[in-house]
């Protein structure tokens, strides 16, 4: 259970958060409601992430199954509906289980996770909505399709009937100027958009770097500490 004390705390950390967020809008010259908060539970109990959805944030991010899928029966189980995004790296024989609950899957990398996650999908009776992960440098031992492959995914991806591509994401590399890796993500994006012209979302920024990403043209940003403090490493 969630205590009073936590529950303020949240909340001047939401309100903290998204007027942020709303500044970084207005330096980029954009409508601060063009950008989504993706509030990222990992770590933290599943009292914290029903608090927040209590507290109006819709949208929670999980990057393990094994964590999420818990969090997300417990959440049913009282009633409530948030929009989970999956957003980390996601093996295919996880396919079934996140896609029974998740509603936005930000790592689809490869064509065989996005036929596993099609499949799966269906067989729950549900669709996905889908954004294809971009490794920016190329090193894709920490996920993401690489950039000359993207358009070939996104053809397969918008022919699959029950996960719908929506866009594009990425994490700033390693050692890289965060405006020169969100630029380039634009530029993915514009590339995704020619196979649907509505795949509009670009799911980049987190902590360290929501600024520059909004400035790039994000449309969902992906933050943790933000909204529920630090986390306690994980052994």
């Amino acid at each position: 259970m969630t205590t009073q004390s936590r529950r303020v705390q949240l909340q001047e950390n939401l309100n903290r958060t998204r007027e942020a967020i709303a500044a970084a809008c207005v330096d980029a010259g954009r409508s601060p409601d063009s950008v989504r908060l993706i509030a990222v539970t990992k770590t933290f109990p599943a009292s914290d992430a029903a608090a927040l959805v209590e507290l109006g944030q819709t949208d929670l991010g999980e990057n393990r199954d094994q964590e999420a899928h818990p969090k997300a029966v417990d959440l049913a189980a009282r009633g409530l509906e948030p929009v989970w995004h999956f957003v980390g790296q996601l093996q295919r024989n996880k396919a079934r289980s996140v896609a029974s609950y998740a509603d936005w899957v930000h790592s689809v990398d490869r064509i065989t996770l996005a036929s596993a996650l099609d499949a799966a999908a269906t067989a729950h009776g549900r669709n996905l909505n889908a954004l294809i992960q971009v490794s920016l440098d190329g090193d894709v031992s920490r996920g993401g399709v690489l950039v000359a492959d993207l358009e070939g995914l996104a053809e397969r991806i918008a022919d699959a009937p029950s996960i719908h591509l929506k866009g594009v994401m990425a994490v700033a590399p390693i050692g890289w100027e965060p405006a020169k890796a969100f630029a380039l993500l634009a530029e993915c994006s514009e590339t995704v958009k020619r196979t649907d012209p509505g795949a509009v979302e670009i799911s980049a920024g987190m902590s360290g770097d929501y600024q520059a990403a909004i400035a790039a043209g994000a449309t969902m940003v992906r933050l943790g500490r933000n909204v529920l403090g630090e986390r306690e490493s994980m052994a």
